[in-house]
């Protein structure tokens, strides 16, 4: 009998139903834990290639788009009386045509990013789509 009792080893040494639930719910909670350290791995190495990937918009912007919308953001930017909202608009070029996108306080804002953008790519290359927010 004392042969029989040291060859087995429970961590729960309480041979009832309690103790058989105990091990049950105690291997399926190992059981969803590997499952889910391996999708977080599985993850972890798909990560890298997305973080390196540059959207379609950046990756077709040339050279000179993306030095012309850098001078229009610094002008934008430099203005200190136009607000953080103004400052913050999404400026896009394409072969020199640029696109001005996002919300504004007020119609003088949307008309002085406008014009920094009409001064530095040149008159008929700026289509405008700010907009005025409600606030």
């Amino acid at each position: 009998m004392k042969a029989q009792q040291s060859s087995q080893f429970s961590l729960w040494p309480f041979p009832c139903k309690i103790g058989e639930r105990m091990k049950s719910h105690f291997t399926s909670q190992i059981a969803l834990a590997s499952q889910l350290f391996a999708a977080s791995a599985g993850l972890y190495l798909a990560a890298p290639s997305l973080l390196t990937a540059q959207t379609p918009a950046i990756q077709k912007m040339s050279k000179a788009d993306r030095e012309l919308t850098q001078k229009i953001r610094k002008a934008v930017v430099a203005d200190k009386s136009l607000s953080l909202e103004a400052h913050n608009v999404h400026i896009g070029a394409q072969d020199g045509a640029v696109t001005l996108t996002g919300t504004v306080k007020s119609e003088d804002e949307k008309k002085a990013v406008e014009d920094k953008a009409n001064e530095i790519a040149g008159a008929g290359k700026v289509t405008n789509e700010l907009t005025v927010s409600d606030k």
